[in-house]
Formats: structure tokens, C-alpha cells, sequence
């Protein structure tokens, strides 16, 4: 680890002590150590071992004979005289720390009534803790009490509702101020926590579609900012909540914004981040652009999404009535959360009140990155794992969400995961939960992530299939020696880089070929197939469509993908700009074709429960394959009432099929059909076909 000074100290278990000196000051030797209390009582340390480290020190391991009160200030003295404070360090990552200071109650943060407001912060490590509350134009310093399980508290009498307030913490030898980790309202750009009354928020209940299991879903994944930023569109309020769901004469006749997504038939929105992420600045929204993957406050939701900065209850009434107005047309609303990493870790909340304790960490202190993002959250901690389920808690119980999205869910722990499956389902019982769940490099063991790989210990929990992503874009694009892959994909099938990963139900399998990482699908077509005609990747694109809405298991499309939305061959866009990620109408509008399919095929999907199998056994049962010349791969779905055959074609080739009898016509190439065919079928090339009847009851 890097020192900032000559001489450090860390409390890293309840009777050891690591120790650092600088070979810049008495060439880090001393022969013996001090520990020091508030009342100056002197401590012997015995010093156990003396390792010479390549970063210029030497770390000495020392232990103590009496156990320390957590939460006190020590000093440790070396034999020069000289002083450093006792930091509280890995002490916070052992068993022992969380089963004595773990706490179990449900209050953390604001109880706001209309006499007074409650106060709770847990904060086991800190020496003092001072709640500074403005009112008006009056600001109060009020001393908070510590109580069990290192949990500070107050109760401040008044009503406090749009008081401004931060907390002052004495931790580790200095004040750090910071906002409430568990503050679900602040001023711009998290400057200060605010208090607010939750029961402002006002939840109408709509009757939604039945949806029996998670393969009943089509997800549609969009950003707030990106749906709403073109101009033109009739939208009054752009890149906002009330943008999102603003419906007007101007967005119906030009069928915009909410208008627009009402009219694909998805069952389910997924929005990308929008709780509280620090590379915007939400006072003048237009200076940065960001997806949001960089999170500061877990409960707080981002302020620029909100219409008045000024108005505390912004942001938070109009998401509440975004979701309530998707309710209303019959669209379940799911939320990407990244409670895999902090952004500014020095800085977060967390960090500051209980240093340490968040993040995963080596022994060394180096910081685990299995995120790439320079730090990893600590969810197999107790405390960890209670400010996840709080929030999956708060986002259901306050705003009536359906699912969760849980970015780069292997940095996450299963016990964690399991947990917080269970939590939602018993909230809401066709709540969805999944995630990302590549096996990222993180410091957790590897038979802890919730990964792909660990699926048979996750319950209830689906994962996105790159796999599903790469087979099918290569079979789609002609490699026909994917065939065999390709109906793995088709079976819903999850395969991590050629190891099979069997899972138990086609509804932990989500299918997609674009989502808002890399390049749009069309752009990988342009640049995968650059040597072909516009007409061949049109054939191609409409089969990747037909492959992910119509598969076993998931399906999930990224806003655009239903229009060949391009982003001129730029990947990963995350902070380029409204100008290249924004939703483009007019384009919608030249492609119009093309949302027509989509449409149709969704509409499909939804017909015919075939394409909705919940069951292992089922697909098992009820689907085959046939090939032609091992080129073209025919789906075949049957129960007792319907025969439905998928026919894929990625070749230049033209290819005859014989027909059993007599089948409906429902898809041929890219144009919806309603006509009957028999005997003799022509599979023109890079032909996509649907066929249907019904059987004899």
C-alpha cells in the first residue's frame, strides 16, 4: 500500500496491530512501540515480526494483551517519541466485528414525522458523530448519541421537512463531513442530504397483464435522456422523467416519447441508471453527458432527470408518476442499479463514515477492481448486504418498480443475490431480478460470485447470455458452422466460452444482441459485413431480431435496435453526447418497416405460448430441429393445439421445403404475410419464416 506519511498505524484485528515506518525516518527502525488512550494510559505492544516491504518501509505486526474499545482513539508511540493515530482498518472485514456491530433494524437514516425527525447513522468505527441541520436560515450543530451495534442517533423536535442536513464524523483520528448514506432526497449534485416526507409520494395500483413466469417478459432497455433529447419531437420537457412519460397532441400525431413505446407492445422498460451518479452536473445538465454507471447515492435518485433542481420532491413525485403512468398503459418498469462499485471511493458516503468496510480489499490494502472501475463493493459484509437489500426494499415499496437489473452482478456475493431474491419476490411475486453475471476478477472468491458459472446456487435470478449474443450474430451473418450453437441458443442454452452452463429454467436466460454497451447492431453489421449490399444486412439484422424475440427464454432490446439505430460505428458511448445517442425519430420514421416487424414478431411471441416454454423438460418435449444441407436451421414448436416452424436462412442460397399439409403463413423475409401455403416451400436467401396451424383437437 501506498503511506501518505512516515509513520501509520492500522488496527487490523482485535488483537493485531500493523505498524509502518518510512526508511526515510530513522531508517524505519524502532524497537519499540506504545499504545496510548484518551486518558494517556500507556500500552506495551509486542512486536511478533518485522517485514522489510520494496516500497521504501518496514511493516511491523504487533499485538496488544487487552482488547481495544471499538470506536476509541489510540495512539501509538515509537521509540523516538513520535505519534501516529490508531486507524480502525481490516478489524471492519472479520466476522467478529460484524456479528457484534451488524445492525438489524430498518430505521438507518431519516423517521420523519411532523413533530420530529429521527436521526441514525451507523457508524461503529467513529469516535464522535455531529448532525448539522439548516432550517430556514438557521443551522444547528447537535452532538448524536451512540448507541448498540456503534449506531449514532438524535432526535431533533420540529418539523424539519426541507431542512438541509450533513454529518460531521470523527473517525480515525479527523472530521470528515458527508451526507447520509441512506439519504433518499439531497440539493444538486449531493452537496447536502434533505429531509422529506415519503408519504408525499402517492402510488396509484393498475392492473397489470398476467405474467406467470420471467419468459412471459420482453424487455426494452432505454435512457431517460437519450428517448426524449431530439428536437422536434413535441416533447415539453426533454430528457426528464416528465419528458419520458409526456403525451401531448404533437407526440400522438408524430408518435414520439411515451406515445412510441406504448405502441411496440414490450411488457417491460428498463431504464438505465437512474439513482444518483456524479458525472453530470444536475444544475446545468447540458455541460456533461453520461449513462450514469458511476453511482454516489444508492437511495437518492439523480437530479437530473428531475424537472426543478429547487424543488426537493422533484424528481422523486415525477418518477413516481413515470412508473405509475407505464402502470397505466400496462408496462412494467425495471430499474439498472450498479451497487457494484463507487464512484469516487475517497469521497463516497460509505467510505467516509466507515473506512474500508465497503470496498473490497486485499490484506496489502490494495483495492480490488474486478469493476474496472478502480474499486469493488463489499456486498458479503453484513452491513454490505443490508444497504442493497435496502434499497431494492425502498424502490419497491416507494415507487411499485417490477425488476431490478443488477449491473456486473459477479462482483456480487450469492448469498447476497439469494437474498435479495427472496426479498423482491416476497414484496411482489412476478418481481424480476437479474443481471450481468460475468465472472469478473475480483478479490471474492471465485465459489462466491454470482456468476453465470454459479447459476445452480442462485434461485430465481436470470442472466444476459453473451453467448446467445455471439453465436447468433455469427450464425445470422452466415457462419453455418454455428448451427449446432445456434440451436443451443434457440433452447436457451447459457455457454461461457465453450463450457455449457446448464441452466434450470429457460427464465434465467436473456436473450439480446445489442444493449447499450458497444455498437448498435447495425453498426456491427456494417462493419462485420462490410462487403455486402445494405439489402443483405437488412436480411440479417430482421433475423437477429426474429432469433432474439422469438427464442427460449428472455428476450431484451435496446431502444433503437427495432429501427437499425446507428451511432455512426462509435462503440461504448457512454459520455459522447445527446447528439450521437439520442433516439432518432426521423430515422424511426425512414425505417418504419422495420418497427413493423418488430411489432409483429412481439406480438407473435405473445400469441403463441411455444415461444414462452418455462420448463426444461417442456423444450424438451416440444421443440426439434431440422437442417437442410447443414445450412439452414429449421425451429420446430408443437403442444396439442398449435405446429409452429421458424425457418432461418443466413446463406445466399435458395433452398426448397416440403410442407406437411396445409400451414398459415404468418412471416416471410421481412414482410408480415397472411396467406396459406402447402406442398413445395421456396426459402429464398437469407430468408426469415414463420409458419403456423393449428392441430387437430
Amino acid at each position: 500500500m501506498k503511506l501518505k506519511n512516515d509513520f501509520e498505524a492500522y488496527l487490523d484485528d482485535y488483537n493485531q496491530i500493523v505498524i509502518y515506518l518510512s526508511k526515510d525516518s530513522f531508517g524505519g527502525k524502532s524497537s519499540f512501540f506504545y499504545l496510548s488512550d484518551k486518558d494517556e494510559v500507556i500500552h506495551n505492544l509486542i512486536i511478533k515480526s518485522i517485514h522489510e516491504q520494496d516500497k521504501g518501509f518496514l511493516k511491523y505486526e504487533v499485538t496488544l494483551k487487552h482488547e481495544l474499545i471499538i470506536g476509541e482513539e489510540y495512539e501509538i508511540i515509537n521509540e523516538y517519541g513520535r505519534s501516529t493515530i490508531l486507524k480502525y482498518r481490516f478489524i471492519t472485514k472479520r466476522e467478529r466485528f460484524d456479528r457484534e456491530f451488524a445492525y438489524s433494524g430498518d430505521d438507518l437514516g431519516i423517521s420523519y414525522q411532523k413533530t420530529q425527525t429521527v436521526f441514525k447513522l451507523w457508524a461503529p468505527t467513529a469516535n464522535q458523530v455531529k448532525l448539522e441541520i439548516m432550517k430556514d436560515v438557521t443551522v444547528n450543530t447537535i452532538e448524536m448519541n451512540r448507541n448498540d451495534n456503534g449506531v449514532f442517533e438524535c432526535t431533533v423536535l420540529g418539523d424539519l421537512e426541507y431542512a438541509s442536513y450533513l454529518y460531521l464524523v470523527r473517525v480515525n483520528g479527523q472530521w470528515v463531513e458527508t451526507i447520509d448514506p441512506y439519504g433518499i432526497a439531497s440539493t444538486s449534485n449531493a452537496k447536502k442530504s434533505i429531509v422529506i416526507d415519503c408519504n408525499r409520494i402517492h402510488k396509484t395500483k393498475y392492473s397489470l397483464p398476467e405474467m406467470k413466469n420471467y419468459c412471459d417478459a420482453i424487455i426494452y432497455e432505454l435512457s431517460v435522456r437519450d428517448f426524449t433529447s431530439q428536437k422536434g419531437i413535441g416533447v415539453t420537457f426533454p430528457s426528464t422523467f416528465l419528458g419520458l412519460m409526456e403525451e401531448n397532441k404533437e407526440t400522438i400525431d408524430k408518435n414520439t416519447g411515451f406515445t412510441y413505446l406504448k405502441s411496440l407492445g414490450v411488457t417491460h422498460l428498463q431504464l438505465m441508471p437512474i439513482l444518483d451518479f456524479g458525472s453530470v452536473n444536475e444544475k446545468e445538465r447540458s455541460l456533461f453527458y453520461n449513462w450514469g454507471y458511476d453511482p454516489v447515492q444508492f437511495f437518492t435518485l439523480e437530479g437530473s432527470y428531475g424537472l426543478d433542481n429547487n424543488d426537493h420532491y422533484s424528481r422523486i413525485i415525477e418518477f413516481s408518476q413515470l412508473v405509475e403512468a407505464c402502470h397505466k398503459a400496462g408496462i412494467r418498469v425495471n430499474i439498472d442499479i450498479v451497487m457494484n462499485h463507487m464512484y469516487e471511493v475517497d469521497k463516497n458516503p460509505l467510505q467516509l463514515v466507515v473506512p474500508y468496510y465497503y470496498v473490497l480489499m486485499s490484506e496489502d490494502g490494495e483495492l480490488s477492481n474486478g469493476s474496472f472501475c478502480g474499486n469493488d463493493f463489499d456486498a458479503s459484509r453484513k452491513m454490505g448486504r443490508k444497504m442493497i437489500l435496502s434499497v431494492c426494499r425502498y424502490l419497491i415499496e416507494t415507487f411499485d418498480i417490477d425488476g431490478l437489473r443488477f449491473d456486473l452482478m459477479g462482483i456480487l456475493d450469492i448469498e447476497t443475490m439469494n437474498q435479495v431474491s427472496k426479498l423482491c419476490h416476497a414484496l411482489k411475486s412476478d418481481f424480476m431480478v437479474y443481471g450481468e453475471g460475468w465472472n469478473m476478477p475480483s478479490m471474492l472468491p471465485y465459489e462466491k460470485r454470482a456468476c453465470m458459472q454459479n447459476e445452480k446456487k442462485l434461485v430465481d435470478i436470470a442472466y444476459f447470455s453473451d453467448y446467445f449474443r455471439e453465436i447468433s450474430k455469427g450464425f445470422c451473418c452466415g457462419n453455418t458452422s454455428l448451427i449446432e450453437a445456434m440451436k443451443s441458443c434457440l433452447n436457451a442454452t447459457i455457454i461461457d466460452y465453450g463450457n455449457q452452463v446448464t441452466v434450470s429454467s429457460p427464465s434465467k436466460a436473456i436473450h439480446y444482441v445489442e444493449c447499450h454497451d458497444n455498437h448498435t447492431c447495425w453498426d456491427w453489421l456494417s462493419i462485420y459485413l462490410k462487403k455486402e449490399n445494405y439489402e443483405v444486412r437488412m436480411k440479417c439484422h430482421i433475423m437477429l431480431l426474429m432469433v432474439t424475440i422469438l427464442s427460449q427464454g428472455i428476450p431484451f432490446l435496446h431502444s433503437g435496435q427495432e429501427f437499425a439505430c446507428t451511432k455512426q460505428g462509435r462503440s461504448n458511448t457512454y459520455r459522447d453526447g445527446d447528439w450521437i445517442n439520442q433516439i432518432d425519430y426521423e430515422r424511426r420514421n425512414q425505417f418504419h418497416f422495420l418497427v413493423s416487424i418488430t411489432k409483429s414478431l412481439i406480438q407473435i411471441r405473445k400469441n403463441y405460448s411455444l415461444f414462452r416454454l418455462s420448463c426444461m423438460n417442456d423444450i424438451k418435449k416440444q421443440i426439434t430441429f431440422e437442417e437442410i444441407d447443414h445450412q439452414v436451421l429449421i425451429y420446430h414448436l408443437q403442444d396439442d393445439y398449435n405446429k409452429i416452424i421458424v425457418i432461418l436462412n443466413p446463406t445466399p442460397h435458395v433452398f426448397h421445403y416440403p410442407l406437411q399439409g396445409r400451414f398459415h403463413l404468418l412471416f416471410y423475409y421481412q414482410e408480415i404475410k397472411a396467406e396459406e401455403k402447402e406442398n413445395d416451400l421456396v426459402i429464398d436467401q437469407y430468408a426469415s419464416i414463420i409458419l403456423t396451424k393449428y392441430k387437430h383437437r
